[in-house]
């Protein structure tokens, strides 16, 4: 049976998400954050680099959700969550499905570390460190977060879904950056389309069944 190797507050929820708009059987082996939100070291025991979300299959160790997300996808979809091939929406499925983790997760990531960087130092550095991310956040990962939000916006305008008119997998993968664009980075009512889009695929059932399976989900911290 598929095994998820689910860390708590994680990216492995759309994992699950996806087993369940599938239908597909699975169980979960579940690991808790350090107090330092790192992942604990017993995950590198399933991956050299201990990292989540993993699922072991058959024999197969997969890591990476892009990763995860096509070998589900390919294994157990049987033609579901995915446009058909040489179209224009399978191109865009294919676009966003990466763009998840190699455009957008970047940028909010940077935003959590130059958030959280002062409020977790010592006290005595905490206003040197506000002092020198300030600018950054200001100059750098602010101004390209919101072209990034309006482009999420233009896009929606155009279909319901990221890949089209049709739901699929790729809206699973890109449900983590507006989730966390939504949490820490002003994603909010002056992106309309994009915040419909987020009350949908809370509103599915296969959404509510993985969050309680998956368990509490704090995508803000």
């Amino acid at each position: 049976m598929l095994t998820v190797h689910h860390l708590n507050n994680s990216r492995s929820q759309r994992v699950l998400w996806l087993l369940e708009e599938l239908g597909v059987p699975y169980e979960i082996v579940r690991y808790q954050r350090l107090p330092s939100m790192q992942a604990p070291k017993e995950l590198r025991a399933i991956h050299p680099l201990g990292k989540s979300p993993v699922i072991t299959d058959n024999g197969n160790t997969v890591a990476e959700s892009g990763a995860i997300v096509e070998y589900i996808v390919e294994t157990y979809g049987n033609g579901r969550m995915i446009p058909p091939p040489r179209t224009p929406e399978r191109l865009r499925y294919t676009y966003w499905l990466h763009y998840a983790e190699g455009s957008a997760m970047p940028l909010l990531l940077q935003k959590l570390l130059f958030t959280l960087a002062p409020r977790r130092a010592p006290a005595v550095l905490r206003p040197m460190m506000k002092m020198a991310f300030a600018p950054l956040l200001t100059r750098v990962t602010d101004p390209q977060l919101k072209q990034h939000m309006a482009f999420w916006e233009g896009e929606l305008s155009k279909t319901e879904w990221f890949a089209g008119n049709e739901f699929t997998a790729a809206d699973i993968q890109m449900s983590f950056p507006l989730e966390a664009a939504k949490s820490r980075a002003g994603l909010d009512a002056r992106y309309p389309k994009a915040t419909a889009w987020l009350d949908r695929i809370h509103a599915r059932p296969a959404y509510k069944r993985a969050l309680e399976k998956g368990g509490p989900y704090e995508i803000g911290r």
